[in-house]
């Protein structure tokens, strides 16, 4: 079953997670003949499945716990990595942004360890369709493996290529390039991606966006937009609310943009002019 959040109450199959003392967290599926061990005893699982979500557990030397069903983001923070997954407060932006949702083909560049396609794969939901790069045979076999914890293999295509090839795919709804240089795939991501459809890509150095910015405005595309998400956590407590000692700060810019048609006429060249110079406008309505 993995990765469920309907029903009331745990079944075989279901990914568990277990919270304990200091939010100290354990992810796993449950198997009626299978145990949990960890420092804090051994549970068996079969005393977790049936019980309702949101009940206390406790192992055999009596340690506490509460089973819960994992959130995307606790999914992604405890995703098996061979390198640096996009943070999921990056990955909420990007949804949003691009208009990540069901029915919708994404394309994406970069699979490393699968983070990113596992959001983009829950998001399109079943009848849409996730098709994933890799130049890398060892993080292109390890994203197969997390998604296919999560049961949402089916939704993704995974190919193992180097994008300079070209994609297979044209008429796409969005495509986002998780490369160190994608300024030098454009013109294959031109080919790929509707007119109008959804670009995005995450650069971790102001040189490189610029890189970016020039090879996009050279190829028509408009409403350009680069931001860095801050996230800082509050410590919960009614009379003592206060910033925690740290926050989740630069992780990367964001970079988004549309390709638009363009023509020789001067009306459509002053419009294009005016959508490359445009600010977000949010800034228009007070800021972000």
């Amino acid at each position: 079953m993995g990765w469920n959040l309907h029903g009331t109450h745990a079944c075989e199959g279901d990914l568990v997670q277990l919270v304990g003392l200091r939010h100290k967290s354990f992810i796993f599926k449950l198997r009626s003949e299978a145990t949990f061990q960890s420092h804090r005893g051994v549970i068996k699982h079969a005393d977790i499945i049936g019980q309702p979500w949101g009940s206390p557990i406790f192992s055999h030397n009596g340690s506490p716990f509460f089973m819960m069903q994992p959130a995307l983001s606790d999914l992604l923070k405890n995703i098996q990595r061979s390198t640096q997954i996009i943070y999921p407060k990056d990955i909420g932006h990007i949804l949003v942004t691009m208009a990540i949702g069901p029915g919708l083909h994404v394309l994406e560049a970069g699979t490393g360890s699968g983070a990113l396609t596992t959001a983009f794969a829950y998001a399109v939901g079943p009848s849409g369709r996730v098709t994933s790069y890799e130049i890398r045979p060892n993080f292109h076999e390890l994203a197969q493996k997390n998604l296919a914890l999560l049961d949402l293999q089916d939704r993704v295509d995974f190919k193992l290529r180097d994008i300079a090839e070209g994609f297979d795919e044209t008429g796409v709804d969005a495509l986002f390039l998780d490369v160190a240089n994608p300024w030098d795939y454009i013109p294959q991501v031109v080919r790929a991606l509707k007119p109008g459809g959804f670009f995005g890509s995450l650069l971790p150095t102001t040189n490189q966006v610029s890189q970016l910015l020039a090879m996009l405005k050279n190829h028509h595309f408009a409403f350009l937009d680069v931001c860095e998400i801050f996230l800082r956590y509050y410590r919960p407590e009614p009379e003592r609310l206060r910033p925690t000692d740290r926050m989740v700060a630069h992780t990367g810019f964001l970079i988004f943009g549309r390709p638009i048609l363009v023509s020789e006429n001067e009306e459509t060249s002053l419009l294009l002019k005016e959508a490359e110079e445009a600010e977000p406008v949010e800034d228009s309505l007070g800021g972000r």
